[in-house]
């Protein structure tokens, strides 16, 4: 198992990459998903790099590609 410190790095490495390539494919969705749902509390750098997903694909910034 994972510890927390590991699982907020791979956690924040997985967002940086869907910023990165401008895209989140359904299952990276899914895996983000339950990786934030899995989590008890985001820490302030999470959240906001939550928020800047959500506004990167609701300006189209961001694609979602199956």
């Amino acid at each position: 198992m994972l510890s927390r410190n590991a699982t907020t790095q791979s956690l924040e490495s997985l967002m940086q990459t869907i910023l990165n390539r401008r895209r989140i494919s359904r299952a990276t969705q899914n895996t983000l998903m339950q990786s934030l749902l899995g989590k008890q509390q985001l820490n302030s750098h999470e959240q906001a790099q939550v928020e800047e997903i959500f506004e990167a694909i609701i300006q189209g910034r961001l694609r979602v590609i199956d």
